[in-house]
């Protein structure tokens, strides 16, 4: 490929990856709605952290949710250090469809 095209495929990418600050906003302020999950792309584990985050707190009231809830905090705790790992999957993926 001749430069030029790389330059515009890298600028596209620039444009239109997302951001990864973004991304750690969402989980520090939203933590467990899975809401960075669903902004990067990962609509299933998302939805999938949401449903688990409300149904831990429903059930916190017979203290049996508690469990549910630890699960879904240790989840975010560990996507503060997947989500570069994420956003460098998306350029990728962004700079696969563009070739």
């Amino acid at each position: 490929m001749d430069t030029q095209r790389e330059l515009l495929i890298e600028q596209r990418v620039a444009n239109e990856a997302k951001s990864p600050l973004i991304a750690y906003l969402l989980l520090i302020f939203l933590w467990g709605f899975g809401v960075h999950r669903m902004y990067l792309g990962r609509w299933i584990s998302g939805l999938l952290m949401l449903s688990l985050w409300a149904l831990g707190w429903l059930l916190t009231m017979v203290l049996i949710g508690w469990p549910l809830v630890a699960f879904v905090a240790l989840w975010c705790v560990i996507d503060l250090f997947l989500i570069p790992g994420m956003v460098r999957g998306d350029r990728d993926d962004i700079r696969r469809r563009l070739r």
